[in-house]
């Protein structure tokens, strides 16, 4: 298997260098990441839940998909690039805002990233990759937040975060969806 490594940046979202992806895990540092959001034309939300075996926040439920730009490569080519990988499918795509977050996972990782959220729009159904996926559901908001409210251990650290900090700019993105 080859070493993925992720871009390190200061807190201007400046790249400073490169890290294997694990080690900026184990060490809490700074990179540069990106979250998918999927909107449908009901203005529901893709969610995934992480495979089994991922080797953190195994089984939680997230955001459609997100993951990390290699060097070199533009957020929005990154993001085609994962939601075809780890969900089979392909949307229309913007980029919405930026934010940065630092929240301690399982097995003593630490998630320290200036997140790009990509919006994305469409209708398809996914084809799942079992190797980074285990399921996945069509949300609505409201839904959404209530089941967060009652089961907050069932979602990942980001995603809540994500949608604490930025609940109107993505309740505008579902309605404008509709």
């Amino acid at each position: 298997m080859t070493a993925e490594f992720v871009i390190l940046v200061n807190e201007d979202d400046t790249e400073i260098g490169q890290i294997e992806k694990q080690e900026a895990h184990n060490l809490g540092l700074l990179h540069r990441a990106f979250s998918v959001l999927l909107f449908n034309s009901k203005g529901e939300l893709l969610l995934q839940q992480r495979a089994a075996h991922k080797y953190h926040s195994p089984l939680l439920w997230t955001n459609a998909c997100c993951s990390h730009q290699r060097p070199g490569e533009a957020t929005l080519i990154a993001a085609k690039r994962r939601l075809q990988e780890e969900m089979g499918l392909n949307a229309k795509m913007e980029t919405a805002f930026t934010f940065t977050y630092k929240a301690k996972l399982d097995q003593g990782l630490t998630e320290h990233e200036i997140d790009h959220v990509v919006f994305a729009y469409g209708n398809q159904e996914p084809k799942i990759n079992t190797e980074e996926v285990e399921a996945y559901k069509w949300i609505g908001l409201s839904e959404l937040l209530k089941d967060l409210e009652k089961y907050p251990h069932a979602y990942t650290a980001w995603f809540k975060i994500l949608l604490n900090q930025h609940l109107d700019a993505i309740t505008k993105a579902a309605y404008e969806s509709v």
